[in-house]
């Protein structure tokens, strides 16, 4: 065989792996966890075009007519995502497990997905004490605040969980940081049981004073992959030893400590609050954060002498703060020995 040939082959063999790759799925069975009697329910699989060439779904066929498909009708571009949606009637008691076939020009033979779960007779609405639903682990908090901590405390605190699914399943907490244990309580949540998660913070291994944020993830396994749907934040503030003098100290006075700011159709909106050193000493301004993302500020001065005045600019966008799981605030810490933390909190509307 020439080389041109051989080229030939391989680049054939390629293509033909390549078409046979086209179509990947994110999760191509998905677990619905526990519904009521008639009350239908909807799984949506993440898929991608990961093909040399445009793709078509040309139909997806469910197996029973008590499941309804939705899916593109137009062509799909190469590195493109897209979703398939499966909604299942639930007029069955009990377990089911429904499949679909995608038929795409993107493979020679069907691509399969899959929606289980069980309908009962009588659901419990967990919404009020479960508002956060972690693919079927339920729970009262997505966002955690540690707020006036001390150097040397030992903290706890603790979040419910409810197992929403079909399966046996074992609560833990991922990527937890140097400073935060966490412990389930049970280990094993059997489904339609409930359960808790015990923090504990060490402020010793804090290292800085101040706000100190991170991200943790609440998984159903031990093992369990790393999703963003998952992350639960996690914000820490360490007060610094406030230390009292009989004589001259400095002493923070604000025209705020609430910036109301209406976008009014904008993306961006901002607004000043001042601050003034009212006392007989130096005000140093020593670490001025955010707990949220959509917020970010212009200090004119971090050192103020008695009788000076300076102007905090805080500005507001509207995109990032959808976004966020806790009030718009902004900290400051200062030497003030009165308000070592300040919280300035933004009314963005």
């Amino acid at each position: 065989m020439t080389n041109r040939l051989k080229i030939a082959a391989l680049l054939a063999l390629a293509a033909t792996s390549a078409s046979a790759q086209r179509l990947s799925i994110t999760k191509p069975t998905i677990d619905m966890g526990r519904t009521g009697y008639e009350m239908p329910v909807t799984a949506t699989f993440e898929m991608r075009n990961r093909g040399l060439r445009r793709l078509v779904i040309q139909d997806v066929v469910p197996d029973c007519s008590c499941t309804r498909v939705e899916y593109p009708k137009g062509e799909i571009g190469i590195g493109d995502k897209f979703t398939i949606k499966m909604t299942y009637d639930a007029r069955m008691l009990g377990h089911y497990h429904k499949q679909a076939a995608v038929i795409s020009n993107g493979s020679k033979t069907p691509v399969y997905i899959t929606m289980t779960g069980v309908v009962l007779a009588d659901l419990m609405d967990y919404s009020g004490a479960y508002p956060y639903d972690f693919n079927n682990l339920l729970s009262d908090k997505n966002y955690l605040e540690i707020d006036n901590v001390k150097r040397g405390e030992q903290l706890q605190f603790e979040m419910a969980v409810m197992n929403n699914g079909t399966t046996i399943m074992q609560p833990n907490i991922q990527h937890l940081p140097p400073y935060l244990s966490a412990q389930a309580y049970p280990e094993r949540l059997s489904p339609g049981h409930h359960g808790k998660i015990v923090f504990t913070l060490n402020s010793e291994k804090i290292h800085d004073y101040g706000l100190t944020q991170t991200s943790v993830y609440l998984a159903q396994q031990l093992g369990e992959k790393v999703k963003d749907e998952t992350e639960i934040a996690v914000s820490a503030v360490l007060l610094p030893p406030v230390t009292e003098t009989a004589g001259a100290r400095p002493q923070l006075v604000l025209s705020d400590t609430i910036l109301d700011l209406r976008f009014g159709g904008k993306s961006k909106r901002s607004g000043d609050v001042t601050l003034t050193n009212t006392g007989q000493s130096r005000l140093d301004i020593t670490s001025l954060q955010m707990f949220t993302r959509g917020l970010k500020v212009t200090l004119g001065k971090s050192r103020l002498q008695p009788g000076e005045s300076t102007k905090l600019k805080i500005t507001a966008v509207a995109g990032d703060l959808k976004k966020a799981r806790s009030i718009p605030r902004v900290l400051m810490i200062t030497n003030d020995p009165q308000q070592a933390k300040v919280v300035i909190t933004v009314n963005a509307q």
